[in-house]
């Protein structure tokens, strides 16, 4: 009689998660030392077991719909993914990758930056260590085929305060032209990524901003708040409102509304036929009507002014009631009706 094999005696053991990361990392680097002429059936089935462990890493980190995530195997996928150069690899294959293994992995990226080893976050140590890397994600945005990807990998990695300042020196400028792109899924992005690296990180973005103060906001006022494109404006004018009234930038906030260009600005956006336009503006103009204050060119222009402003305010409504707004605009229109000549 001939004994029955026994049942998985040969199976394979399951992958660690340290193997998948490994294995992982081994792709990763053929892709990256093969040229695109390397096509073929090696090629495809290598590209399909690459996408196969980043779905697998995903799965560690996540969970999946009948598990939960095991901490102690996050924990090892973490500490292999940044004791070696994976996520530099994975950063700089991925315009190789299909776009399902290009969503996964920016999952993988962005879980990663949240996961904690002995209490520390380590992948901030690495991209301290490596920041280069914040350039290849910015340069995406010249590049639509992976400017989503890389934009919310941006996203996740300024989360660590010191990337978001690096971040900031080396590269706002390039936002502004970003945010213009014909492309409106690029620029909605650029956008985004432009709002997260001025208000997520406030006592970086004060500094930031204070040292920045003649450039940013001469481009703010040029390239957003006066851009042809409407979306660019309503976007803009909400995010300054957002920056000035936050109280760590209280001193940037003092210079912008001392200001007679940034008022002239203003006052022209209230203007706009658009009413959410328009409501924003407001919130920003009211900074100008309550600086204590203000520069004599500043009440020169707001007597000038007054009939008209007064005109607008009486007839400036929102669609439903807000106490709050009308007793905004009841102290706009007190400040500007009391203003007198400065000798």
């Amino acid at each position: 009689m001939v004994p029955k094999p026994i049942k998985g005696l040969f199976k394979s053991k399951p992958r660690t998660a340290v193997d998948v990361v490994r294995q992982t990392s081994e792709l990763l680097m053929w892709v990256d030392s093969s040229s695109d002429a390397d096509r073929g059936p090696k090629r495809e089935e290598k590209m399909e077991e690459l996408s196969k462990l980043i779905r697998e890493m995903k799965s560690i980190l996540y969970g999946s719909s009948e598990a939960e995530p095991v901490p102690e195997a996050c924990a090892q996928l973490t500490q292999e993914f940044f004791r070696g150069n994976t996520l530099r690899l994975l950063i700089i294959c991925l315009p190789k990758l299909d776009l399902e293994a290009r969503k996964d992995a920016t999952q993988v990226v962005a879980n990663l930056q949240r996961q904690q080893v002995h209490s520390r976050l380590i992948a901030a140590d690495f991209l301290e260590a490596n920041v280069d890397l914040m350039d290849i994600l910015v340069s995406g945005y010249e590049d639509p085929s992976i400017a989503l990807h890389y934009g919310s990998m941006l996203r996740e990695c300024i989360r660590h305060q010191s990337i978001a300042k690096y971040v900031l020196e080396s590269h706002l400028r390039k936002f502004f032209d970003y945010i213009q792109l014909p492309n409106f899924d690029v620029s909605s992005d650029a956008a985004a990524t432009f709002k997260e690296l001025l208000t997520r990180h406030k006592s970086t973005v004060a500094e930031f901003l204070s040292k920045n103060y003649d450039w940013f906001f001469e481009e703010f006022n040029t390239k957003l708040l006066e851009s042809t494109n409407y979306i660019t404006r309503r976007q803009a004018v909400k995010l300054l409102g957002d920056i000035l009234l936050d109280r760590s930038n209280s001193a940037v906030m003092v210079r912008y509304v001392s200001s007679k260009d940034n008022l002239r600005v203003l006052m022209n956006l209230l203007r706009e036929s658009s009413k959410s336009i328009q409501i924003e503006a407001f919130h920003v103009f009211k900074l100008f009507a309550a600086n204590k204050n203000k520069p004599a060119d500043i009440i020169g222009i707001l007597i000038t002014n007054r009939s008209k402003l007064l005109r607008f305010f009486g007839n400036f409504k929102l669609d439903k009631e807000d106490e709050q707004f009308e007793a905004d605009k009841a102290q706009v229109v007190k400040e500007i009706a009391a203003l007198e000549p400065r000798n």
